[in-house]
């Protein structure tokens, strides 16, 4: 029988090599959470066919969280690929009449508008080219829309269907809809400082244009909102696809996408069944050909398996730390190291340096490798799992696009034609204000115990 010691040490090692290999981006997530547990167990001294009964105890945690990604992506492609969206924020830029402070505002609710669905990539696709041409003639800075744009978008990813709340799920015994529904009070309250932060952005950015004479009121805010609206088009276009047209589609979508959101919140089924049906509805009620709708399913089916591989590979890793007592191992070593004043509240500590910790870790390492740790340590001090996921989520996901290991926000400085070391002094400090206001909040009103 392995000793405790050998089984912290080589659990410590995994952990270490496997967050080590995701950081220098040399090795797919997939090949790391893989491979490297094994290795790892085999040296522990368990077989095959120990490992494969691991695996399959990984699974059943995780195979909920794969079907909500697979079809939660498909499910909002096609509503993107549709255009459900398009006239919510072509109204939204219209509204903004040119007033720096409405357009920091608009910023920020078009941007919740269009993470939605839950991806980085489709946000800063869909709000820079709309917002960068509005910002240019009004002369506001670049580095406000990107900051707006990504706090934004980093408050509305603690929806279920988003990356770290299906992450966090796969290490918990929780469903990704009873985290969400936990968090909607955090959610709720981000939002608002969300748009409290934005209103300062334009109150900063007025003074800073009267200072230098540059307010512009004649902006054509229609021009742009057409030039929004045609581009979309435009790219539609590129997709072959001839779906159907007509108020009552449009009308079936909403009802569609309402109906999913309200079965989400109230519990009434699991995400999983929740988005294939209403995956199947949307493909149904869009596209009457079997090559349309077979098409939509190729063309988002890369970015789906994708992340449901990932969570699948997942259960390697979790399985195998939690089936050899090296989880365990390693949370009692902490507990007997740590004072009983801070034991239970490491989560929170955790949470606190969350935006930090995304700046040397990525979203893979932060949730399969950290979070287990902690939750394990925390449960020694009576902290529920819901409580210390609760934690890491709200302190770590407001910097989810501040991280340089965020392919998205790549592309975002890339659209807004930004410098990532300018835009990282700027967003850093608020985003990690932000969540400290949040975990702090969530802990005075008992969210995190």
């Amino acid at each position: 029988m392995t000793s405790p010691l050998a089984l912290t040490l080589i659990g410590l090692a995994i952990i270490l090599v496997t967050v080590g290999v995701l950081l220098k981006g040399k090795m797919h997530p997939i090949i790391a959470m893989t491979l490297i547990p094994i290795v790892g167990a085999l040296l522990t001294g368990f077989g095959v066919g120990e490992i494969t009964d691991f695996y399959g105890d990984g699974l059943d945690r995780v195979m909920g969280v794969v079907v909500m990604f697979i079809f939660a992506i498909i499910f909002f492609g096609i509503l993107s690929d549709v255009g459900l969206f398009d006239p919510v924020i072509t109204a939204l830029i219209r509204a903004t009449r040119g007033n720096v402070m409405l357009v920091t505002l608009g910023t920020a609710a078009i941007a919740i508008v269009a993470h939605l669905d839950g991806s980085g990539s489709t946000t800063f696709l869909l709000t820079i080219p709309a917002l960068l041409p509005l910002y240019q003639a009004m002369h506001m800075s670049r580095y406000v829309l990107l900051t707006i744009v990504a706090l934004s978008a980093s408050v509305m990813n603690m929806v279920p269907w988003g990356g770290p709340v299906g992450r966090a799920a796969s290490v918990i015994e929780a469903t990704p809809n009873e985290i969400w529904v936990h968090l909607l009070p955090a959610q709720g309250f981000a939002i608002v400082l969300v748009f409290l932060v934005a209103a300062g952005f334009g109150l900063s950015e007025r003074r800073r244009l009267i200072k230098r004479s540059l307010i512009d009121a004649n902006v054509d805010v229609n021009a742009i909102a057409d030039e929004f609206k045609n581009s979309q088009a435009a790219d539609r276009a590129k997709f072959d696809l001839t779906p159907r047209t007509g108020t009552w589609v449009t009308v079936v979508n909403v009802i569609v996408t309402l109906a999913l959101i309200g079965v989400l919140v109230s519990g009434i089924s699991s995400p999983g069944p929740a988005f294939l049906v209403g995956t199947a509805l949307l493909l149904f009620v869009n596209f009457e050909s079997l090559k349309d709708q077979n098409d939509v399913l190729r063309r988002h089916a890369p970015t789906a398996l994708s992340m449901a591989g990932v969570i699948l590979a997942a259960a390697m890793f979790l399985g195998i730390l939690d089936g050899t007592g090296m989880l365990e191992q390693i949370a009692l070593s902490l507990i007997a190291v740590l004072p009983e004043s801070v034991g239970g509240f490491i989560h929170v500590i955790v949470g606190l340096l969350g935006v930090p910790l995304d700046l040397a870790t990525s979203t893979d390492a932060y949730y399969f490798s950290v979070l287990p740790i902690v939750q394990e340590t925390a449960a020694a001090f009576g902290v529920s799992g819901l409580g210390a996921a609760t934690a890491m989520i709200v302190g770590n996901v407001i910097g989810t696009f501040v991280s340089p290991f965020s392919p998205a926000l790549w592309l975002g400085l890339g659209l807004a034609g930004a410098n990532m070391g300018k835009y990282i002094r700027i967003a850093f400090p608020l985003c990690w204000g932000f969540s400290i206001i949040l975990v702090l909040g969530a802990l005075a009103t008992g969210m995190l115990a």
